[in-house]
């Protein structure tokens, strides 16, 4: 590889064999931290889709979560959902830092930490999918997250609100519930797999923070975070059940909560 940011990335963002991708981006990002990496911010990004072809795709509707985990095949079935998510997270960082230029250098910092945070979720996660006797694309996914990635390619504003402050949040909204469900399980996997997603949700407020502080760095009083909720509404952006404690470490604020929470489409 040579030592331009830009051009690294846009390699690192679309390969498409997993171990090659991880390993790659373990060498850009320790010669990053290590100030060996310039950046040539005329560099012209380009836009192709980014769903691995060995997954089989449908369509979010058509997506069938088990409601009881009280079998293996179950089990395993909600852990590749959750991997799947982490995996398009991934991206999603990949395709910010590489996507937005002549931003401040923390900007970039702040992406690939997630990034790099997103990957040890991924590889959490597929250990354990792993040890159930599965792996990562043996069940339908959709690519809602892969859609929002493609209609705000344009707007650091949008990608910021949408994707790292709208669509993440509702992962810190779920990941009780996917706590709770797991709680009807006996499988002896199951205090992994809490401690996991306690990992993740802390990790994920950290994102949804830098979501929030490069949203309000890039709006400029624009938008309020409803205004974005009626922009995208495809995403549903908004819910009723929301991690409120979570929500309010990672920068929303209380009316912000209560206008999600009584907003409906």
């Amino acid at each position: 590889m040579d030592q331009e940011f830009f051009s690294n990335l846009e390699k690192i963002l679309y390969e498409q064999d997993i171990e090659k991708k991880f390993s790659q981006f373990s060498h850009f990002y320790d010669n990053f931290k290590s100030g060996k990496i310039s950046f040539n911010h005329e560099q012209i990004s380009i836009f192709k889709e980014n769903i691995n072809s060995n997954l089989k795709l449908l369509h979010p509707t058509r997506i069938r979560r088990p409601k009881f985990v009280n079998s293996t095949h179950s089990l395993a079935k909600i852990i590749h959902s959750i991997a799947h998510i982490e995996f398009s997270a991934i991206n999603l960082a990949l395709d910010a830092s590489y996507r937005f230029k002549n931003l401040p250098e923390q900007f970039y910092i702040d992406w690939l930490e997630v990034a790099e945070e997103e990957i040890k979720h991924f590889n959490f996660l597929n250990s354990a999918l792993k040890e159930l006797g599965f792996q990562y694309g043996d069940f339908s996914v959709h690519d809602n997250l892969e859609a929002a990635l493609k209609v705000t390619q344009n707007s650091l504003n949008f990608r910021m609100g949408v994707v790292h402050r709208g669509l993440e949040a509702k992962g810190l909204d779920a990941n009780p519930f996917v706590v709770a469900k797991l709680e009807s399980s006996n499988h002896p996997i199951k205090p992994l797999l809490k401690e996991i997603l306690m990992i993740i949700l802390n990790d994920e407020i950290k994102h949804v923070k830098k979501g929030d502080y490069w949203w309000k760095f890039s709006n400029q009083n624009q938008y309020n975070f409803i205004d974005i909720c009626k922009l995208f509404n495809q995403f549903s952006l908004a819910g009723k059940k929301l991690n409120i404690n979570a929500r309010l470490k990672a920068g929303f604020s209380i009316k912000e909560c209560e206008d999600i929470a009584n907003f409906y489409i």
